[in-house]
């Protein structure tokens, strides 16, 4: 046996802590840092970018606009497609085959479109109706007869593409969730007399929230970039302004730094509640989430204060551990 290994610890009973030095993280971290680096000094220097148009507009208020559009947009939008994506979870877990299949049907149709196809249909849905009338199929009685342009507004348009396309997403992750909770918390309430639409409201849908929180944070900071797509119609969201404006000025590239410094803001703002949702509902899970960066600065403050010196205790080879005798 060597020497080393089979030394006895020191007599004071302290341990010298060694720490496993990796170099390839540290020659790889310093690279990804120097590329990083000359990105950025070779933006900065660049004179194509125009910084002093990217500083006008950066606060101008058709700016301010279009962020109210866009945020408008994105909370009722989410609103619609998770009230509308619940609904159709439901019926997709109903046993009636018919109401099963008709929400499996709307999945279909409006996750297999291109959401960018759904908001030029509803943009131009007055080429195939003029008019949009509300009566007793196959009769001519009409209880509500308005123009189609003058309902489907361009806003509209987009709160229906956005909303019934998030609809079809939401729904799956709400059915996921569903299906994540023990049937037995269904039997037991039905054993105490609770009726089925009780029973989802009161008992699996809170359980449910665990897995459906988490994703569905996800879902609004994708919305809010989805949001862009709806400038083919002109909704007067950012996007839709911003290409109004390089459209007179010619400063494509300026203006499209400016839409990505607000789009980069407020999705950085969405990202915050999203982190504290999945802490939120991820406790006691096999995997917790990682923690936020607020939470890593204070514990390295905390960290950084003196801690006592670790020490073990040899073991007392002097009294012999005492057989009992029966």
């Amino acid at each position: 046996m060597s020497p080393d290994i089979a030394a006895s610890p020191p007599a004071s009973g302290e341990l010298t802590v060694v720490p496993v030095r990796h170099h390839g993280r540290w020659c790889a971290a310093a690279l990804a840092t120097f590329a990083l680096l000359g990105l950025v000094g070779s933006l900065a220097r660049n004179d194509n970018l125009h910084w002093d148009v990217v500083g006008h507009y950066l606060f101008a208020d058709f700016i301010f606009d279009g962020l109210a559009t866009t945020l408008w947009l994105t909370a009722a939008a989410m609103a619609l497609g998770l009230t509308i994506g619940t609904l159709v979870a439901v019926l997709r877990l109903s046993a009636n085959p018919v109401l099963s299949r008709l929400s499996s049907l709307f999945v279909w149709v409006f996750r297999g479109t291109p959401l960018l196809v759904q908001i030029i249909f509803w943009g131009y849905a007055a080429a195939l109706y003029s008019h949009i009338k509300i009566g007793i199929p196959f009769t001519t009685v009409t209880f509500v007869d308005a123009d189609t342009n003058s309902v489907l507004t361009p806003s509209v348009a987009a709160l229906l593409a956005l909303g019934l396309n998030e609809a079809a997403y939401a729904s799956e992750i709400v059915r996921a969730g569903i299906q994540s909770v023990d049937p037995g918390q269904s039997e037991a309430a039905h054993s105490l007399g609770m009726r089925p639409a009780l029973t989802m409201r009161r008992i699996v849908l809170p359980q449910a929230m665990r897995v459906i929180i988490p994703p569905m944070g996800n879902e609004t900071i994708n919305m809010l970039k989805m949001t862009a797509l709806v400038s083919v119609i002109s909704a007067h969201d950012l996007m839709s302004n911003i290409q109004e404006v390089y459209a007179q000025n010619y400063q494509v590239i300026p203006m499209l730094v400016v839409a990505s410094l607000w789009y980069l803001a407020l999705v950085s703002l969405l990202s915050v509640p999203q982190s504290w949702l999945e802490r939120r509902f991820g406790r006691g899970s096999a995997r917790t989430p990682a923690p936020s960066v607020l939470s890593r600065l204070l514990s390295s403050r905390s960290a950084s204060a003196p801690k006592p010196t670790a020490r073990t205790q040899a073991p007392n080879r002097s009294n012999p551990r005492k057989e009992t005798t029966r």
